[in-house]
Parts: structure tokens; C-alpha cells; sequence
């Protein structure tokens, strides 16, 4: 269950968490036209709070609506400062953020009309998305029946509602068969992503991960390839197959609720030792020391804030 906070962020005002409700017939619960964001706050080593990359997560949100011929009716700057005043209500030192742009009530049917565009932000307690021991032994996934979107079927570098539909198909099929997360395939038959985060994979200490085609460009993923790239190991995005990801030598997701999650088994093959690997915890390591704001290298990513 989510943990209560006091105020949650509704068009410009905030409003008891109670009381931040919407009518049944909002456009977005019938049809999945809107777009969210997540977002970490993390308390620094040194006591301050710092959102992680707030206005590139704000930015991606007003694309992903600009996408779907939505227009969100706040700026990137009125969005983060409005993340900030809800954590501060909140009392908040860390936590989850999930901004939601939506279609409110009025008309019904597919076409939306002038339906005026909502903004909702809420933010709550969370810990590690697939639990803490995840983060260190690595997790066990399968390949899922359900393939990633067709690129021109879904609009895959919108984070939008209704995409996701996709990823809980996956996700419950994944956890029902005993796994914690599901490896997705694209039409082709390449892999993809997972249900809410992408994948890297290590052989002989090239790092790889999936081009941005059918995927969501993640914002931990550019964190991460810039990260690795600085440490002096080799990037490179490229298409790979299922059986490419059997014999790597390591694999992790990233994402801003996985963080970096080392994989440690797909589809009942071990990957490498069978363990989260050497290269996979050096990036999560430095990965928590940025978030943590103990790598002044990288203090531009962190969007500090008190109360």
C-alpha cells in the first residue's frame, strides 16, 4: 500500500490527499491518454535533499504530452518548482514524485475535444522498487509472451498511460511464473526493455544496451551511460538477441525506481556467476554515491531543496 502523505500538487493548488479525486468519467480512465513521470528525492550523505535530475524528468513529461497532442498548461520551471513545494508540505527528505498530466471530464468518446488538461503530482515513501535484497544478489527474470510496442503503434518515447498496459500484461505473467520482473522483445524479436526499466548487459567489460527504438529513452539510462563512460569503459548501443543476453557476462536494469537492479537469471539460465557482478555493483556504487551527492562531479544532477 502507499503510504499516505498530507498533500498531494492538483492544477496549481495543493489539496489534501484525501481530497485529490477526479470524476468517473475523466477522459484518461477510459482511454489511457495521459502521460506521468517518476522521480526520486534521495536524502544526501550530509543531510541535504536533492531531486534526482527534477527538470530532464519535467522536460521528458511535457514531451511525452507534446506526443500524444496534449498541452500541458504549467512550463518546465512552474512543474519543478511545484514538485519542490509538495515535498516541502509533505515534510518530505526523500520519497517518490509521480507527476501525472491527464484529460479531465466533459465529452465522451475517443476523440477527447477541448476536455481541459489536468496536472496532478503526488509523492509518498518508497524504498527499493524490487526489494533491497534485489540491489544485491540481482534478480531472476523471463522472457514474457507479450512483446514491446510496435514503434508505430504506440508512440514508445512517450511515457504515456497507456502504454503501460503493455507492461502490467507482462509483469503479472512474469510474478504469477515465479520471477521478479519480465524481459520484453520487440517485433522483431529483439529485446527491448522490461516493464519499467531498461537493460544493460556486460561481456568481456563492454557494456551494451538496447538503441532507442522501441524503447523509452530512460533518463537513469543516460545517467548510467555517461557514468560508465567516465569510469573508462566502452558504451555502445546496440541491437541484441535473448540468447546474446544468456551468455553475457553480466546484466542489470536501470530506472528511477529499479535504480540499478543486477540480473542474476533469465529464463532459468544463470547469467555469469550467477550473482550480481563485479562491473554491475562498481556502477551501482557510484551510481548511489552521485544520488547520494558524494560525487561533486555531478552536482548538476541534483535539484536540492529544504524545508
Amino acid at each position: 500500500m502507499v503510504q499516505k502523505a498530507d498533500k498531494i500538487w492538483m492544477d496549481g493548488k495543493l489539496v489534501p490527499w484525501d481530497e485529490a479525486n477526479v470524476h468517473i468519467l475523466t477522459h484518461t480512465l477510459h482511454y489511457g491518454c495521459g502521460v506521468f513521470e517518476g522521480i526520486r528525492s534521495y536524502e544526501c550523505t550530509d543531510g541535504r535533499s536533492a531531486v534526482y535530475r527534477l527538470p530532464e524528468h519535467m522536460q521528458r513529461l511535457i514531451d511525452s504530452a507534446h506526443i500524444l497532442g496534449m498541452k500541458i498548461p504549467f512550463s518546465v520551471d512552474e512543474l519543478v518548482q511545484a514538485v519542490v513545494d509538495t515535498l516541502k508540505v509533505n515534510k518530505m527528505k526523500s520519497g517518490y514524485i509521480r507527476p501525472l498530466a491527464f484529460i479531465g471530464d466533459g465529452v465522451m468518446g475517443v476523440h477527447p475535444g477541448t476536455n481541459p488538461i489536468r496536472v496532478a503530482i503526488a509523492t509518498w515513501p518508497w524504498g527499493a522498487y524490487l526489494g533491497d535484497e534485489a540491489l544485491v544478489k540481482g534478480i531472476r527474470i523471463k522472457t514474457s509472451s507479450f512483446c514491446r510496442h510496435h514503434v508505430n503503434a504506440m508512440m514508445t518515447k512517450a511515457k504515456a498511460c497507456g502504454n503501460y498496459v503493455n507492461s502490467v500484461l507482462a509483469k503479472t505473467e512474469a510474478v504469477a511464473d515465479g520471477y521478479h520482473e519480465a524481459l520484453m522483445l520487440d517485433t522483431q524479436g529483439y529485446v527491448s526493455e522490461a516493464t519499467g526499466e531498461n537493460i544493460f548487459i556486460i561481456k568481456n567489460e563492454v557494456i551494451k544496451t538496447t538503441p532507442l527504438t522501441s524503447i523509452l529513452p530512460g533518463i537513469t539510462r543516460d545517467s548510467i551511460m555517461t557514468l560508465a563512460r567516465e569510469l573508462g569503459y566502452e558504451v555502445v548501443e546496440q541491437l541484441f538477441t535473448r540468447d546474446e543476453l544468456y551468455i553475457a557476462d553480466e546484466a542489470f536494469f536501470s530506472g528511477t525506481a529499479a535504480e540499478i537492479t543486477p540480473i542474476r537469471e533469465v529464463d532459468r539460465r544463470t547469467i555469469g556467476a550467477g550473482k550480481a557482478g563485479p562491473l554491475s555493483l562498481l556502477i551501482q556504487k557510484e551510481y548511489f554515491k552521485i544520488v547520494k551527492g558524494e560525487n561533486p562531479d555531478y552536482s548538476h544532477w541534483l535539484y536540492e531543496y529544504s524545508f
